[in-house]
């Protein structure tokens, strides 16, 4: 029986990969994980216009969740806290003012959608797994791009992965999949699609747009090639064996993703909705289960992670000791995805792709000649 990833390294070859070998590709990696916490240096620009209408936002939620009206400590010129961008990528702005934030989504965003999945991350039944959305007043969208505010947690520190939180991931994953969707009543519209293998083929799109001529990219093609249409956000998941449509997911899981609130010390709680929809949960957990089969993730940490999954009764896998079968095709979906983008990323910096990028490009090439016999789906 298959005990492994079949596009995998083996576990001498992960324990001994010198991605985590040299600190500085160590870092890469928890960077790729905790990519909420870019340095603002680093950041796209953005329309001052944008900025002044989150920050409005974020100060106004802030004010309105002071408990007792009482004076924001974060107005005032002199306060690193009173408009702060955060984040700034084609997916969303996010601007803070002291205790809150505001974000404005990423153009093109289904309106019904979107307030369905802010619904959700307010609802009782997510209490303790979703961090809920702020009131604000209502305000336009900044330049047509859907704004909400939520309240500031603390991310993780990308300059400890010792203290990654692993295992509460895992723990708030199960806790999500777990949850009934016929019991989340009040919903302004139907819950939307898991959004985790259409962006997989905008990743595709994208390395099409950017680096078609790479040498790489034949064998990214050729990776997404051999997955099935499900997983290339081409049709819709079958209905009938392991791929289950019907559990609540978060579509984007990854340590930037987790947030402790309240400040500092608060329980980590998952943010970041937009992806959030029915499907797959194995694709939850795909991310952790590509890097460990790249060999970017060591073997003990996939283990805790996947260990605590199961302790918490999670349902994306049927067997801790044989997860493969159900995590097969949405780790590998992950791996084009995050090869696609690694091209295009560094063709746009005029750059060859380094060492954890070309670690994640080899999977492209071990997926796409992998023997037929050692598929877990049927390509389609």
């Amino acid at each position: 029986m298959r005990r492994t990833a079949a596009f995998g390294r083996s576990a001498g070859e992960l324990t001994g990969h010198r991605a985590f070998a040299l600190g500085r590709a160590a870092d890469r990696v928890h960077a790729l994980a905790a990519s909420r916490a870019t340095p603002p240096d680093t950041l796209h620009d953005v329309t001052a216009s944008v900025v002044r209408a989150l920050a409005a936002v974020a100060r106004d939620a802030a004010h309105l969740s002071t408990p007792g009206g009482g004076p924001c400590q974060a107005c005032g010129a002199l306060s690193a806290r009173d408009g702060e961008t955060l984040a700034n990528r084609p997916d969303g702005t996010v601007v803070r003012h002291g205790s809150a934030v505001a974000k404005a989504h990423a153009p093109g965003t289904d309106p019904v959608a979107h307030r369905t999945r802010l619904a959700v991350a307010a609802h009782p039944a997510l209490a303790g797994v979703l961090l809920p959305p702020l009131p604000h007043p209502p305000d336009g969208p900044a330049q047509a791009r859907p704004v909400s505010a939520w309240p500031y947690g603390a991310p993780v520190d990308p300059g400890d992965p010792d203290a990654a939180p692993w295992e509460d991931a895992a723990v708030l994953l199960a806790r999500l999949h777990r949850i009934a969707p016929a019991g989340l009543t009040g919903l302004p519209g139907p819950l939307p699609p898991m959004r985790g293998p259409a962006k997989a083929a905008a990743a595709m799109a994208r390395l099409e747009a950017a680096a078609a001529d790479h040498p790489a990219a034949p064998d990214v093609r050729r990776a997404w090639a051999r997955l099935p249409a499900w997983a290339r956000g081409q049709s819709p998941p079958p209905a009938h064996g392991r791929v289950r449509r019907s559990a609540l997911c978060h579509g984007d899981l990854h340590l930037g993703q987790l947030v402790r609130h309240p400040t500092p010390d608060g329980p980590w709680l998952l943010i970041d909705v937009d992806d959030l929809g029915l499907g797959d949960p194995a694709w939850d957990l795909a991310r952790p289960a590509a890097w460990f089969a790249a060999g970017l993730l060591p073997p003990e940490i996939w283990q805790r992670f996947l260990g605590a999954y199961t302790a918490a009764n999670g349902p994306a896998v049927t067997r801790a000791d044989d997860p493969w079968p159900q995590l097969d095709v949405p780790a590998k979906a992950l791996t084009v995805q995050t090869a696609a983008l690694a091209l295009a990323k560094s063709a746009a910096e005029g750059r060859q792709p380094d060492e954890v990028e070309r670690a994640v490009l080899e999977a492209c090439t071990r997926i796409g000649t992998q023997p037929p016999e050692l598929e877990f789906e049927t390509p389609s």
